[in-house]
């Protein structure tokens, strides 16, 4: 039985490919289009929306600010705007690079970050509780802070200590003598 054990599960792990290639799949698959989606929400009108983002953006990012502002989002600075145009061009940019491969271990840091300060905003700004927050090491596994974007950051983690793998322009661009 121990043989058998050895064999199959060495196998694997000496195929290094595989866990950063399906984290990768995974990613395109789970959460591609759940961040595409939400950053498409942000553009403004036109060619021009990627610089002259909705309402929607900083009510998104900022709400307690948007607020504050009677939701004249003209009335916030530049400070806001940079924020919003930078996690707004991050939620586009990070995840394509996952799923192509590139700058991964860098794009999946960067995506942590997105989700820990995204966390932060549902919580503090949204006020997201309750069941929607949830706990580790309940009956539930569907909260939408505590267990689901765990299980996010871990799949991002695996991208950040393992790599893209094979399969991916990272790969391509290393020396012949790095492969």
């Amino acid at each position: 039985m121990k043989k058998l054990h050895t064999a199959i599960f060495g196998a694997i792990e000496r195929n290094d490919w595989i866990l950063p290639t399906l984290a990768r799949i995974v990613f395109a698959g789970v959460l591609f289009s759940y961040f595409w989606v939400s950053a498409k929400t942000k553009l403004g009108d036109g060619i021009m929306g990627i610089f002259q983002l909705s309402d929607s953006a900083y009510i998104q990012i900022f709400p307690k600010a948007v607020e504050a502002v009677g939701y004249d989002t003209s009335q916030l600075g530049i400070l806001h705007y940079l924020i919003a145009l930078g996690g707004t061009w991050a939620e586009f940019i990070l995840p394509v690079l996952i799923i192509v491969g590139l700058l991964t271990r860098l794009s999946a840091l960067g995506m942590i970050g997105f989700v820990a300060v995204q966390s932060i905003v549902d919580v503090t700004g949204h006020g997201v509780g309750g069941k929607d927050l949830g706990a580790w090491f309940d009956k539930a596994s569907g909260a939408l802070i505590a267990d689901q974007r765990a299980l996010w950051v871990l799949l991002l983690l695996i991208l950040v200590i393992k790599g893209a793998g094979p399969l991916s322009f990272d790969r391509a661009l290393q020396p012949r003598s790095e492969t």
